[in-house]
Parts: C-alpha cells; structure tokens; sequence
C-alpha cells in the first residue's frame, strides 16, 4: 500500500495540472479543445480509441510520439492519457525486435528482390537500403501498426467489459448480502 501511494504522489508532481496546461503559451490558442472533458474521460469508446492510436503512433512516427498522438486524439475523439501512455509500447527494448519483424514481415509481402542483371555491379549498401530494405521495413511497419492497433482496440474494449461486468458482480453480491444480512 505504501508503494501505491508513493507512486501517486510522483505521479501528480510529474503529470502537468489543467491551469498548467491551460496557461502554457503554445497550448492558450487549443487549450479550449485539448482540455474537453471528454478526451479525458474514461469511457468504453474513447479508451479503445486512444489504445489503437497510440500503437499507430508509436510505431509510424519516429519522434514525437505523444504529441502526436495527443492532436491525432482530437479529431478521433481519443482518450488522450491512453493514446499517450499506448505510445511507451516502442522502447529501446521493444524496437530492434520490432523492425526486425518489420523486415521480415516486409520481405514476405513484398516477395523477393527483383533480380538484377549479371553485369550490374555488385550493389552498394546505400542501394539495399533504398530498394531493398526500406520499402520492406516500411511495409512490415506499417502492416505491424495496423494490426497491433485492431488488437489493441478490440483487446481493450473486451478488457473494459470484463472490469464493468466484474464491477456488476461485485455490486450485485454485495446488495445480496446485505439483504441477506438483514
């Protein structure tokens, strides 16, 4: 129980509060659409949202990934703290493992290399990146997203109803007892 209360309070210190955000001169001209309640509400449709838009992001664009998952989440009406959390999904551990399935996954769909003539000279690594590597990678990424994303979404969505149906059960045992009780 300590820990979870440690816990807490480094989250409030590190999580910026509404009147910061709100007063922050390069958010003052948005702060009226990124602070709406319902981009930060839990609910059982933006949550899957923003789960399925942070895997998006966090994959498909290599720098700033919160905040483009933040300003992706406003015309998806995503749950900002979900997309933004979804996007830790690519780490330093998890993204070599991750372009080599790309690579993989890539080479499979596009087929093998077209075959070059005998007489071209042996091609140069700049060449395999470019014609080879690339369009493979970015395929395999791009294939690896979209599906992470459906998973995500439908993962989270089913996860939601399990939470809620067990918040019914227990709601319902405890009424029963204490009817049962009295």
């Amino acid at each position: 129980m300590a820990k979870t209360g440690r816990l807490r309070r480094l989250a409030d210190k590190a999580v910026p509060s509404r009147e910061s955000i709100e007063t922050n001169r390069w958010l003052k001209p948005v702060a009226g659409r990124v602070m709406h309640s319902s981009l930060w509400r839990f609910t059982r449709r933006s949550v899957p949202r923003g789960v399925a838009l942070g895997m998006l992001t966090g994959i498909l664009v290599p720098m700033g990934q919160i905040p483009a998952s933040a300003v992706l989440a406003l015309p998806l009406r995503a749950n900002i703290p979900a997309a933004a959390a979804t996007t830790f999904f690519t780490n330093p551990f998890t993204t070599p493992p991750l372009w080599v399935a790309a690579y993989w996954i890539g080479s499979r769909i596009l087929g093998p290399a077209t075959a070059r003539e005998a007489s071209a000279a042996v091609p140069s690594w700049m060449d395999w990146l470019l014609h080879d590597a690339g369009p493979a990678t970015l395929t395999g990424l791009v294939t690896i997203a979209v599906v992470l994303a459906v998973l995500g979404y439908f993962g989270s969505a089913l996860l939601w109803r399990w939470w809620i149906a067990g918040k019914w059960r227990r709601r319902r045992q405890a009424r029963s007892g204490t009817a049962a009780n009295v």
